[in-house]
């Protein structure tokens, strides 16, 4: 089984320690995280993962949604 690099992890805590910062350039936008930098954002996961791979050549890209809160669940 192949293991999740250390560096993706870390994209994730700092996203959620910049979210809020994030959302006010990302708001409902899937945006994708490579070495603590956004690489890509787009309105579809997919996407946003797919232009941050040709970016960076990385196989494991951290694609997070900036979502207002305001959804009702």
């Amino acid at each position: 089984m192949e293991k999740i690099p250390k560096r993706f992890w870390d994209d994730e805590e700092w996203v959620s320690t910049h979210g809020s910062e994030l959302q006010k350039d990302y708001l409902n936008k899937w945006v994708a995280v490579v070495d603590k930098k956004v690489v890509a954002s787009a309105d579809d996961p997919g996407i946003a993962e797919k232009i941050a791979r040709d970016k960076t050549g990385k196989k494991y890209i951290l694609v997070e949604f900036m979502e207002s809160g305001e959804a009702l669940y």
